[in-house]
């Protein structure tokens, strides 16, 4: 079996989805360790109390910031590498866009098709509803 095209060949969400949907368990857990593997890299500095998404199973951290055209940029790490999987595969929905379309960005209609409460345990995915509020809570922020 030829192996999957990872993370170089993604461009989108929907990319990634297509690809996501004729992969094995395996590889597809394999995909999103790799896709973690691709986040950008956030210092440790930036991983505190204060960026710590709260009811994770893992330690995971999100640090958002506004660039000068009114886009918004995410960091992002966890200590479980399939959990920086599923960071990076929310970040993928809303990353460097403008905070209007990140406030109302459908994110958990984008990660809908991939299942994730039924392809991973309740405890990998059980942070996910605070990341992604956090992620809106940011977006409301800086559209006043």
């Amino acid at each position: 079996m030829a192996q999957p095209r990872y993370i170089a060949a993604m461009q989108s969400i929907d990319d990634l989805r297509d690809e996501y949907e004729f992969l094995e368990p395996d590889d597809r857990y394999r995909l999103l360790i790799d896709l973690g593997r691709e986040l950008e890299p956030m210092p440790d500095a930036l991983k505190t109390d204060a960026t710590l998404v709260r009811g994770c199973s893992a330690s995971v951290w999100v640090y958002p910031t506004a660039k000068e055209d009114g886009t918004l940029h995410f960091l992002a790490d966890s200590n479980a590498a399939i959990t920086k999987g599923i960071i990076a595969l929310v970040l993928l929905t809303v990353q460097d866009r403008p905070a209007k379309e990140v406030a109302k960005a459908d994110i958990e209609g984008a990660l809908a098709p991939f299942d994730l409460k039924n392809q991973l345990s309740s405890n990998r995915t059980q942070g996910i509803p605070n990341m992604i509020a956090l992620i809106r809570e940011t977006a409301a922020r800086y559209t006043g």
